[in-house]
């Protein structure tokens, strides 16, 4: 045996951290020039990744953290599929055709079975984006075919998320973004009409206000808008960002108008991953009737010899997340998701009554499903003055490994800190109980160890809006 084939033997036979090269670290900088043991390198890697926080004590996070077995399995097995692959992956083209027949049924659209126009995406952001692209062109469209002129696109919206700033930016449409004011944080039928003119190519309301978890009214909008049209013939379609609230409110708020039952919403935008439950990479954009999605959007491509129908921003992705879609759809159906969320609900109320009771704070948000998200919000009451802040609380807490976050609101409330906690599933009553001993504990902590300066948004680790 050669002395290479010796020291490779006995690289093999190496206990994982007896091997020489435990004591000089991984690549960092450099391209690596030799292969290595798969188990040895599995291992350093495994033992980085515990220095992530534990996403089960993510409580900032809309994504989905627990998945069962069955999800696991799946995405092992669809670990090889394109998304885009139409043609070599027909099975997986038509699970993805099924949710968005599904998800047709689900949002009351109108162009049911066969019919549904819509897409899955990689994300929310993502579909929120392809639904942004189509309110413009819709509206170049129409100006072009009055005559008039089409440089001065503008888009209304409440508090949003940053990819709406990112379409924005990237498709040169000015942003009248409803900034919150003291005693109203969120979207309002009389602060959209003062933004409206004959160039507004959409209004956008959220489902689900990342800021507090709230609802925007998209009922009260639409009806206002129906009346400005009556009054302006200007006529302005919506857009709804179901980020969250388009898997909740079908099952926990039926009653809840907000979807393609209102003529005016023309197309919705959601996310798998977070209360669709799905796996993280998956998001969902429907448009109410095929009309509504402008035909300069739809890709027909030839590729791997078929001839495939492309409405996304990307190409290639995994097909996994949407197997996985399928199979939330088909292991729970309406009478699980309810099942589901409404604990979640039950649990959101839970905190913020217990989190009342504390002393310190004032709830804003309390989870009510019937007004956002199963979510709770609190800022510091005024006149209480306990030496800490917010953001000191947040940081006491991540001893403890939770991510309970702090934060400052936007514009014009950017003095107000808030904290908030997402309540999704596998968020479970126990570990609730658990957190607000924990909160206790960090209080009396905080009592006994006064502060000489309090952290501000800025200095505080973790969470940033």
């Amino acid at each position: 045996m050669s002395t290479d084939d010796k020291k490779m033997k006995a690289n093999i036979n190496d206990e994982i951290y007896g091997r020489a090269e435990s004591s000089s670290g991984l690549p960092k900088n450099n391209f690596p020039s030799s292969e290595d043991n798969p188990r040895a390198i599995y291992t350093a890697i495994h033992d980085e990744l515990m220095l992530d926080g534990n996403s089960r004590q993510n409580l900032a996070t809309f994504c989905q953290t627990w998945e069962e077995p069955e999800v696991h399995k799946l995405m092992d097995e669809c670990i090889d599929k394109n998304m885009v692959d139409k043609d070599e992956y027909p099975q997986t083209a038509e699970i993805e055709a099924r949710c968005i027949r599904m998800l047709a049924d689900l949002w009351n659209s109108p162009a049911t079975g066969e019919h549904a126009v819509g897409t899955s995406t990689t994300g929310s952001s993502e579909a929120a984006m392809l639904g942004g692209m189509a309110m413009k062109r819709r509206w170049e469209a129409k100006r072009k075919a009055e005559g008039k002129p089409i440089d001065k696109p503008n888009m209304i919206s409440g508090p949003v998320q940053v990819c709406w700033h990112k379409f924005t930016r990237y498709w040169d449409v000015e942003h009248r973004e409803i900034p919150m004011e003291n005693g109203r944080l969120l979207m309002t039928p009389e602060e959209v009409l003062k933004r409206c003119d004959e160039n507004t190519i959409g209004v956008v309301p959220t489902l689900g206000v990342t800021f507090t978890g709230q609802f925007e009214p998209v009922k009260a909008v639409s009806d206002a808008l129906d009346k400005f049209q009556e009054e302006t013939g200007i006529d302005i379609p919506i857009h709804v960002d179901g980020a969250s609230g388009g898997f909740l409110a079908p099952f926990c708020a039926p009653e809840l108008e907000w979807d393609f039952r209102l003529q005016r919403v023309k197309s919705i935008n959601s996310s798998g991953h977070k209360f669709g439950l799905s796996p993280l990479g998956v998001g969902w954009a429907l448009w109410r009737e095929p009309q509504d999605l402008p035909e300069d959007l739809v890709f027909w491509v030839n590729y791997l010899g078929g001839n495939m129908c492309d409405i996304a921003l990307n190409f290639s992705r995994p097909g996994g997340q949407v197997v996985c879609q399928y199979y939330n759809f088909l292991r729970l159906g309406r009478e699980g998701y309810t099942k589901i969320h409404g604990a979640c609900y039950e649990t959101a109320q839970f905190l913020a009554a217990e989190i009342e009771k504390l002393g310190p704070f004032e709830i804003i948000f309390n989870g009510q499903k019937n007004n956002g998200i199963p979510a709770l919000c609190w800022k510091m009451k005024d006149e209480v003055d306990d030496g800490f802040s917010l953001f000191d609380f947040a940081d006491r807490l991540r001893t403890r490994g939770w991510q309970v976050p702090a934060y400052s609101l936007p514009a014009n409330c950017q003095d107000q800190a808030i904290q908030r906690i997402l309540v999704r599933h596998g968020v479970s009553r126990d570990l609730a109980v658990l957190l607000l001993k924990d909160m206790e504990a960090a209080l009396a902590y905080l009592a006994k160890h006064p502060l000489q300066k309090l952290l501000t948004s800025e200095e505080a680790s973790g969470f940033h809006h």
